[in-house]
């Protein structure tokens, strides 16, 4: 079951996303893992900046979570993250598409350059890569991150973000 994650899911949230962060371990640059990944405050002010997570449950137990954030012309994917024990498993692909499917506007995802997984998974599901310059322009316009992680991260655009060009501006793309 896909629910709306609460108060009462702060913790397992905190959790699902510090176990599934470990794959970065290594991958991401040094100056950017941190340990845990996300502290407690981080989670806390991700959520008062208006990131609304999403779990999938089974069991009665949360096995993934996956953030969305409205940013006025677009929605972000924010924080996707299945426990490592269920990779695999469909949980990360039912949560995104119950995400497509909540919102009409296209949707941003950013991922670090070096999660190929990452990518991959999102290729699969009809997102793509945009260009270096498109990739800055997007991060500077919709997230708030540190200049360094915009130089490590990618940006990809669901297949709505092409229909909505004339509205956002024409999105170089990459293949």
């Amino acid at each position: 079951m896909i629910r709306r994650c609460g108060a009462q899911d702060f913790d397992a949230v905190w959790e699902i996303i510090n176990d599934a962060a470990q794959a970065y371990r290594g991958i991401i640059p040094a100056d950017r893992w941190h340990e845990p990944y996300m502290t407690r405050e981080a989670l806390a002010a991700e959520i008062a900046d208006g990131v609304a997570f999403w779990g999938f449950e089974e069991d009665g137990a949360l096995q993934g979570v996956m953030g969305s954030q409205d940013r006025g012309d677009v929605t972000l994917i924010r924080h996707a993250y299945v426990h490592t024990a269920r990779r695999r498993a469909g949980i990360g692909g039912a949560l995104l598409a119950h995400l497509e499917r909540a919102t009409a506007k296209p949707i941003l995802i950013g991922t670090w350059a070096a999660a190929s997984w990452a990518v991959r998974f999102y290729e699969k599901h009809g997102y793509r890569l945009v260009a270096t310059g498109e990739k800055d322009r997007l991060l500077a316009a919709y997230w708030r991150v540190p200049a360094r992680q915009v130089e490590t991260s990618v940006v990809l655009v669901s297949p709505r973000w092409f229909e909505n060009t004339e509205r956002i501006g024409a999105p170089e793309s990459r293949s």
